[in-house]
């Protein structure tokens, strides 16, 4: 057979450090997470508090701390490993995935505190480095020592992040050797030449509580983050984020379960048993242990710097993908060199873990950093949980977990954040919602889609299921109402008064009519302008633009057609037509509505015909004229009212008239009976009729009122549109010079008094 060359664009080979064609370099799973992750998870704490976990606790309930810790990470890896392989996850880690997942908001809200959680961790490990080679070197200054480092860590950063992680094989490699040593010195029992006299053992402290030792070991498992803030220089993250993240764990596990076995071998008294005094009291047992005393030494600056490596590399990278998504200010997300580095976010990084290293001592600040970690492994675990429960068609990993391990590792991070600190745990979460406040309020858009639509979704699904099976009655009556008032700035008075009335506790939709001829697009366009200029009036609502032949006809039929199963309107609202050749229209309208049992208010502008203001006033008339359900619905109406911010200072008057001077005051005590027994906030005012037209006591009486709700007659069962019209006409005719007026008709096939109290028909 003759060679045969390849065509001309077949792709070559990457190399494990080239950068991408578009910024980033081609890590793989091993040098891009597994070797970050597993030195952050072998670090200062293996090294300096194995030993007294082990004599605090034994080696039973220590063989238990390490497997719980792990757990918990475990099954954060597991999530994290869902959705990896459900997404490109590019440059930020966790907050790239939690912001794709739950929202900016959230990711927001989580992305500013792991940010800076990892620059304040480089301060800690490299004061933990400082003070490691003071106690070597006695004569050097621990501060300076702790300047120095991190001015050359951030110059190795600053430089490449590729070389940056290939000076972490060197460390990785005297991480080996020293547990080499350990180990090797463990099975020839070298402790035994070691004298006794060497361990302080009167400065040994008495034993702490299991959760206590339990607090202090658990950020030694919390390296998985190092891996994950590397994704956006990993060749396939889908692959290199599972393998590296869940191979680190369980290698760190490994190490951990082995290392206090070998200790409870080889560290006992004269009498054959743990020697935990002397656990408690020489933190460096390891190395009494180890078979090269300094290769342990040498262990722990080595795990303490890598651990600063992991950070500083880290962090600047989540400040960037925050800056992309205009979180910060877009100069922090501008990368330098082949490999897009992130300089200057590094620039800031160090500036922050400069101001760590010259406070000195970090030990306050510790237990608040080990909070935001597991805040944002918990919301991973959330995110991986809740997208597996509601399988929207988008999620298609290659790599499934059960929405129940999620769930668990959940609630496992949140309950092991409250072991470790209360304190500490209550101060995270606020921070995480101030922010999240903070980027709400700034309404920031996102350019791609997030799983909270799906998780709504379904709780709608459930919600609505539930509701369509379940008898609605006057105990849970709330108004949803739709409003028919074209459009929303030229009539604003109508949306002010109904979102008054409901306040969010209802739902509230403006519809506008449009002419049939109006295109698809630029309906939903429409939608989107009224939606948004809600948004701007902070009125909780929907927007709902509708085509018909005319406003009327398209009113009744949306009316009448509007809504999902027993989440439809009750209530419509809209304003008042003066124009004689719609009356038939609109009367056809009413008497629709009562036909298929919607409450109608019918909102007249009042005296002067200018434009009234209705989210706010002084003074609410309710006229009583003798139907009980015209009362009921009208004084449902006021009190959501009253109980509003703009109508709270309001008075309420509940109002009627009689005949007779001597019916006054057996009226107006029925009247004060009826409000002791439904708990109102009103007063009686009772009126002796004076005129023959009892709407010029009504003008009289409600002079000075913000607003007067009249009740209106119910169609009669054999009344056609044309006679209800006169009717209509009438009583616009009537009630032309009052202020500002709802007139109102219940048609819901309920009872609104019993909204108030029960046992009160006999009003």
């Amino acid at each position: 057979m003759t060679n045969q060359q390849p065509p001309a664009d077949t792709p070559k080979p990457a190399t494990a450090a080239q950068p991408k064609a578009g910024g980033g370099y081609r890590f793989g799973a091993f040098k891009g997470v597994f070797t970050p992750s597993i030195l952050t998870i072998l670090g200062v704490v293996m090294y300096l508090r194995i030993g007294w976990v082990l004599g605090n606790a034994g080696l039973p309930l220590t063989l238990l701390i390490v497997t719980m810790a792990s757990a918990i990470t475990f099954l954060t890896g597991l999530s994290l490993s869902a959705l990896a392989t459900n997404m490109k996850v590019k440059g930020g880690g966790a907050y790239y995935i939690i912001s794709r997942s739950l929202g900016v908001e959230i990711g927001g809200a989580i992305g500013l505190p792991l940010f800076l959680a990892q620059a304040l961790g480089v301060a800690f490990y490299i004061a933990g480095f400082s003070e490691a080679v003071v106690d070597v070197f006695p004569q050097l200054d621990a501060t300076s020592v702790g300047v120095i480092t991190l001015t050359l860590l951030t110059l190795v950063a600053f430089i490449s992040a590729d070389l940056a992680l290939k000076s972490q094989f060197i460390v990785m490699t005297a991480i080996a050797v020293s547990l080499v040593s350990f180990f090797w010195g463990a099975a020839t029992h070298s402790i035994a030449a070691t004298s006794a006299a060497e361990v302080m053992t009167e400065a040994t402290p008495a034993l702490r509580p299991f959760w206590i030792v339990f607090a202090v070991f658990f950020p030694a498992v919390t390296g998985i983050e190092a891996g994950v803030s590397m994704s956006g220089d990993l060749d396939n993250p889908a692959k290199s984020l599972p393998r590296g993240t869940l191979a680190a764990v369980v290698v760190g596990y490994l190490v951990y379960l082995l290392i206090p076995l070998s200790l409870a071998y080889v560290v006992r008294n004269a009498a054959g048993e743990l020697d935990r005094q002397r656990l408690l009291a020489d933190l460096l047992v390891m190395s009494r242990v180890a078979h090269w005393e300094k290769a342990v030494v040498a262990g722990v600056w080595a795990a303490a710097l890598s651990s600063a490596m992991g950070a500083i590399l880290g962090a600047p990278r989540t400040l960037q993908a925050m800056a992309r998504d205009r979180i910060v200010p877009r100069l922090l997300g501008r990368g330098f060199g082949r490999g897009n580095d992130p300089r200057i976010a590094t620039v800031f990084c160090f500036a922050i873990a400069l101001i760590g290293v010259m406070a000195g001592d970090l030990n306050l600040i510790a237990p608040i950093l080990s909070m935001f970690f597991l805040t944002s492994y918990g919301l991973l675990n959330i995110s991986a949980g809740l997208e597996e429960l509601t399988k929207p068609p988008s999620w298609r990993p290659t790599f499934r977990v059960a929405w129940p391990l999620s769930l668990i590792g959940s609630l496992a991070c949140f309950g092991a954040m409250f072991m470790i600190s209360a304190g500490a745990t209550i101060v995270a979460l606020a921070t995480v919602l101030t922010v999240y406040w903070a980027m709400k309020r700034r309404k920031l858009r996102a350019r791609w889609g997030d799983m909270r639509i799906g998780v709504l979704m379904q709780i709608a699904q459930y919600a609505i299921y539930t509701l369509a099976r379940t008898r609605l009655d006057e105990r849970n009556w709330k108004p949803n109402i739709l409003v028919l008032g074209g459009n929303p700035t030229s009539r604003w008075y109508l949306i002010e008064l109904a979102s008054a009335i409901s306040q969010g506790r209802g739902f509230l939709t403006v519809a506008t009519i449009v002419p049939e001829s109006t295109s698809a697009e630029r309906r939903l366009k429409m939608e989107q302008r009224i939606a948004d200029f809600l948004d701007r009036k902070l009125v909780p609502g929907m927007a709902k633009v509708y085509r018909a032949e005319s406003p009327l006809k398209g009113a009744l039929k949306l009316a009448t057609t509007y809504g999902f199963g027993p989440i439809s309107p009750n209530t419509l609202l809209f304003g008042e037509t003066e124009k004689e050749a719609n009356y038939r229209d609109f009367s056809s309208l009413v008497c629709s509505a009562q036909r298929n049992n919607l409450n109608l208010v019918i909102v007249r502008e009042g005296e002067g015909k200018t434009e009234p203001n209705l989210d706010r006033g002084v003074r609410i008339d309710v006229w009583w004229g003798g139907q009980q359900q015209n009362v009921g619905f009208m004084l449902a109406l006021s009190h959501l009212l009253t109980v509003g911010e703009g109508w709270r200072e309001a008075t309420l008057n509940l109002r009627t008239i009689v005949s007779q001077p001597k019916a006054v005051e057996g009226t107006e005590e029925s009247l004060r009976e009826f409000i002791d027994k439904v708990r109102l906030r009103a007063n009686p005012l009772v009126t002796v009729r004076q005129s023959p037209n009892v709407f010029e006591q009504i003008r009289q009486d409600s002079q000075g009122a913000d607003l007067v709700f009249l009740g209106m007659r119910h169609p009669e069962p054999e009344e056609t549109d044309e006679e209800y019209a006169q009717y209509y006409a009438d009583l616009l005719r009537h009630t032309d010079d009052l202020p500002p007026t709802a007139l109102c008709m219940a048609s819901e096939k309920i009872k609104f008094n019993a909204i108030f109290a029960e046992n009160t028909s006999r009003y």
